[in-house]
């Protein structure tokens, strides 16, 4: 099975630029509904406004990261810093959440009683926000491609553009109908939406953390293929992780032929050619001991535990 790295590649000064108009344009598109929202009574308008500010504060975090992410590996931290994206993307996941279970609550306690509210600036501001929120999340589509941390960002702002069309929908009910409880229940419909999309991704970036396996590479078909190699015995310990988003990662103890051991550095190559080639594995860390002394090794070790590698 082959892995695909193929993502779309974005000049970093570009997405830079991009990051920051989005950044000031949820910056004032915040302000403005919070305002509009406290003078019209619209909790659906606070709570579209409260997901700007999510999304500004996502963005932040997201520039910062990048910024980090591209400086280079250092005595503390010998891998680089490209996992600070990972932090980010699980960071903005988290807030996601936080906000979607508080505008429950807050809906909630509206649909018991209605307030007044006033349509017209909800319709108004709600269409403003619409235009600013197309125009983030068209900034942000063709980088998201490649990256987790945009990603996160891309669903913040394509969320946004679908709660402000809600909001627009719940003004004009109450221009033409005083449904006063539409208010409140779109709150409780865009909180929910917020929660699937924020609980559907957030596992990507926990499973990076967490050192899971890269999730489109099979590794019984990476094994496997390591076992074909011309000289190679058997493999074992194979431990494999995401170093960062497009960085796949493995550990493992390759037992070589006695017959082959002097054919060591060849095989070596191979393996690592056909493990990036094939399986787009760039790093891996491989330890190798003759087969006539690997059952004195494994009981050293033990089976399943991780031993050391060079």
């Amino acid at each position: 099975m082959s892995h695909d790295h193929g993502h779309a590649h974005i000049d970093p000064k570009s997405g830079d630029r991009r990051v920051s108009i989005a950044i000031w344009a949820n910056a004032l598109l915040t302000v403005a509904q919070i305002v509009g929202g406290i003078l019209s009574g619209s909790l659906a308008l606070i709570a579209d406004a409260l997901h700007n500010f999510s999304d500004m504060a996502s963005l932040v975090i997201a520039f910062a990261a990048r910024k980090i992410a591209r400086r280079p590996a250092d005595e503390r931290m010998t891998f680089g810093y490209g996992r600070i994206e990972i932090v980010a993307a699980l960071i903005n996941y988290t807030t996601l959440i936080l906000v979607g279970f508080y505008l429950i609550y807050e809906g909630g306690m509206r649909m018991i009683d209605p307030p007044q509210v006033a349509g017209w600036t909800v319709v108004i501001l709600g269409g403003v926000a619409l235009v600013v929120d197309t125009l983030t999340a068209l900034l942000t589509y063709s980088m998201q491609k490649g990256s987790v941390n945009i990603r996160a960002l891309f669903l913040h702002n394509l969320s946004d553009a679908l709660a402000s069309v809600a909001v627009i929908v719940g003004g004009a009910l109450i221009i033409l109908y005083d449904m006063r409880w539409v208010d409140p229940a779109i709150t409780i419909g865009i909180a929910l939406y917020i929660l699937y999309l924020a609980l559907t991704e957030i596992g990507g970036p926990i499973r990076t953390l967490m050192l899971g396996s890269p999730p489109d590479i099979d590794n019984d078909a990476v094994v496997a293929a390591m076992r074909g190699i011309d000289g190679v015995a058997d493999i074992h310990h194979a431990h494999f992780w995401q170093m960062e988003e497009h960085a796949a990662a493995l550990d493992t103890h390759v037992v070589v032929e006695v017959t082959a051991w002097d054919r060591l550095e060849d095989i070596k190559h191979a393996m690592k050619r056909a493990l990036e080639s094939e399986f787009g594995i760039t790093h891996s860390t491989l330890e190798f001991e003759r087969q006539d002394r690997a059952h004195q090794n494994a009981s050293l070790y033990g089976h399943g535990g991780k031993e050391d590698a060079d």
